[in-house]
């Protein structure tokens, strides 16, 4: 199956933030070449001189420079607890400013592992290595990390949108399908994952819900392309709703091709509609579609048939009505009702198609009678009571799907 949903490019520029909430002045300043205090450990001079020039020159934008010192920082022998822990929470941030993310990645582990940050560092530390693990590629750590900061920080978006990322690119679709599946109002970026899952994993019926849920709410051309090309392809469906098909199309502004205009025309003359015809030729020709090129005589033609056509109509529809009525012809009411609205003539047209679903089954296709009642509705501005009728298609030949289709268009 050909993939249809565009993947959102997530960037890593939140980590520059959180680098700065990490940063050097999340240890004590070290004056001075006797020992300071930190946490109430003392810490001594010959590992606190190189880490407060290690401080100065990171602050200068020399974290390379800055990196060395703490290697000297680092030598000295018989360091305590704490003076490890300043070591690897000031080399943290400056091997990430200097693009040694290895080494960042150590000292953040080290830090997060250390039991001395507060839940609040904890998280923005454990993010930043998320990150870093992130634009390594190395998916399993970064999941693992990540998991560990929204467990500090449930309602982070930014770390679960990463998670799931992670959860993709390492090719972890059921763990990525589960969050996905048990969040509420998914942004576009997230219902275009879930439905490229449900393609690798040939969810065929999962991935038609995620793609109405997409034209539903984000109306872009190619998920309505793709929804209406799957709802035309299903089993069973009525070759008798091809026009209906292209209804949403022309509502969604995807016809553009002569032949398109030309079918829908042809289409519309044929369940009796010559008005549908007439305005969608006439759409046609002030595109710049019809009437160009070598078939432009048979654009006319059309045309001009459709022109015909209406004026019989107009003609002989009160003759034709009372007919139906007589022979209580459902699907004839139905047809000549929705032709009316077409015209214009919504209260006439809306009455017909009204007496046409309160016969119910003795219309042959009583989905489309409703289908038809509703669109009509929608034509006319009424889009309450369109949307109670349309809710209200069972049919399996694709009427139903169609129906709850028109309730998205905007």
């Amino acid at each position: 199956m050909k993939e249809n949903i565009p993947m959102t490019k997530f960037r890593l520029a939140h980590l520059g933030l959180v680098m700065a909430a990490i940063g050097f002045t999340a240890a004590a300043p070290i004056a001075g070449l006797t020992s300071v205090a930190y946490a109430a450990e003392a810490v001594r001079a010959e590992v606190g001189k190189p880490l407060q020039e290690a401080q100065k020159l990171a602050s200068s934008g020399k974290n390379k420079e800055a990196l060395a010192k703490l290697k000297e920082a680092d030598a000295v022998g018989g360091k305590s607890a704490n003076e490890t822990y300043l070591i690897e929470r000031t080399r943290g941030p400056v091997a990430m400013a200097a693009g040694d993310y290895d080494t960042a990645a150590r000292s953040f582990e080290s830090v997060i592992n250390s039991g001395k940050l507060s839940p609040a560092e904890s998280g923005k530390i454990t993010e930043a290595l998320a990150g870093i693990y992130y634009r390594a590629k190395d998916y399993p750590k970064a999941i693992t990390a990540f998991q560990r900061a929204l467990k500090d920080n449930p309602g982070d978006s930014q770390a679960r949108e990463y998670l799931l990322q992670s959860y993709y690119l390492s090719g972890k679709y059921a763990e990525a399908a589960k969050e996905l599946e048990g969040a509420k109002n998914l942004s576009e970026s997230q219902l275009g994952m879930l439905a490229n899952i449900q393609l690798k994993q040939n969810d065929k019926t999962g991935y038609v819900n995620t793609l109405e849920k997409l034209a539903a709410n984000y109306p872009k051309p190619n998920y309505w392309t793709d929804l209406l090309n799957r709802v035309s392809g299903k089993p069973g469906f009525s070759g008798a709703l091809n026009l209906d098909v292209l209804r949403l199309r022309l509502a969604n502004g995807l016809l553009s091709k002569p032949g398109e205009y030309m079918e829908m025309g042809q289409l519309a003359l044929q369940a009796g509609n010559p008005a549908e015809a007439m305005k969608i030729i006439d759409q046609g020709y002030k595109k710049g579609v019809l009437g160009t090129g070598s078939d432009a005589a048979r654009h006319q033609r059309l045309k001009d048939l459709a022109t015909k056509t209406q004026a019989d109509f107009d003609k002989n529809q009160p003759a034709q009505e009372a007919e139906a009525v007589k022979n209580k012809d459902a699907d004839a009411l139905a047809n000549m009702g929705l032709a009316l609205v077409s015209a214009g003539k919504n209260d006439k047209g809306l009455a017909l198609l009204a007496d046409a679903a309160k016969m119910g089954d003795a219309a042959k296709h009583p989905d489309e009678v409703k289908l038809h009642h509703g669109i009509a509705l929608l034509q006319a501005g009424k889009k309450a009571q369109a949307t109670t009728v349309l809710k209200s298609v069972k049919g399996a030949d694709g009427s139903a799907d169609l129906a709850r289709y028109w309730t998205y268009v905007h």
